[in-house]
């Protein structure tokens, strides 16, 4: 499997005494140059501000955002293929193991916010071991390793819409596969993440997971696209997704 992204991205240099060099390009800027690109992901974004803008962040409830996390754990364990329901999540106590590792990671996911902005790659590991999968947190093999060090890197070093980055993320922990199972999990996880980081969502109340779901089969197809249609599979991921992050603003709790 093909990674989109470059396979080998230099660190983000320490500040030092010695003369500034040439700044370093911005490996996703020319993501934001492929046709409808920016002005889709431009409306999704105004879509999610208005949505919070006109509840009001402040009036928000942890309660809110609680049902926000269990509703993409639900969507997210489903599109991994479990088979429990809603009402078996919500109940804390139903669902099978699939949907159990998914509330694992959702009971979590938000005290990893600090760490994805800073070590991606650590974000990552501890997202997998917080589903209860084969040898927790550890890549299968060096590739795999290498493979999550460099979409790090690349989180680390872009300044491109944070829902282009996030749609990134996403597709390319599902590709690579790096650990021994849930991959989607971790993947759908990671996505959200982003949004909390970079501030698209403070306080966790789009799902996105909700909106891939909504439209699975796009999901799936353009998943499959991405990794292995080359350029033409990452432009129509790009597309597809800011249509599914719209449809995860759609099914937030502040939508009633």
């Amino acid at each position: 499997m093909r990674s989109k992204l470059p396979d080998t991205v230099a660190p983000v240099p320490h500040p030092s005494s010695e003369p500034a060099s040439e700044p370093r390009p911005d490996p996703l800027a020319w993501l934001t140059e492929l046709e409808g690109v920016p002005s889709a992901f431009a409306s999704t974004r105004d879509g999610i501000d208005v949505m919070l803008r006109d509840r009001g962040l402040r009036r928000t409830t942890p309660e809110q955002t609680a049902e926000s996390l269990l509703r993409g754990a639900h969507a997210s364990a489903v599109l991994e293929g479990s088979t429990a329901t809603l009402d078996d999540v919500r109940a804390g106590t139903g669902g099978d193991a699939i949907a159990q590792a998914a509330v694992r990671v959702s009971t979590e996911l938000l005290s990893l916010v600090p760490v994805v902005g800073r070590s991606p790659a650590q974000a990552f590991a501890r997202l997998h071991a917080l589903t209860g999968g084969g040898s927790p947190g550890r890549p299968i093999s060096s590739e795999a390793a290498g493979r999550l060090q460099s979409l790090a890197r690349t989180m680390l070093q872009t300044k491109a819409p944070a829902l282009l980055v996030a749609a990134l993320v996403h597709a390319d922990l599902v590709s690579a596969a790096a650990f021994a199972d849930h991959n989607g999990i971790v993947a759908r996880a990671a996505e959200r993440l982003v949004l909390v980081g970079r501030g698209v969502d403070p306080a966790s109340l789009v799902v996105p997971e909700a909106g891939h779901l909504a439209i699975r089969p796009e999901y799936e197809s353009n998943l499959r696209a991405y990794r292995d249609g080359g350029r033409a599979g990452l432009h129509a991921w790009l597309l597809y997704a800011a249509e599914a992050q719209a449809k995860g603003a759609e099914a937030s709790p502040l939508r009633g």
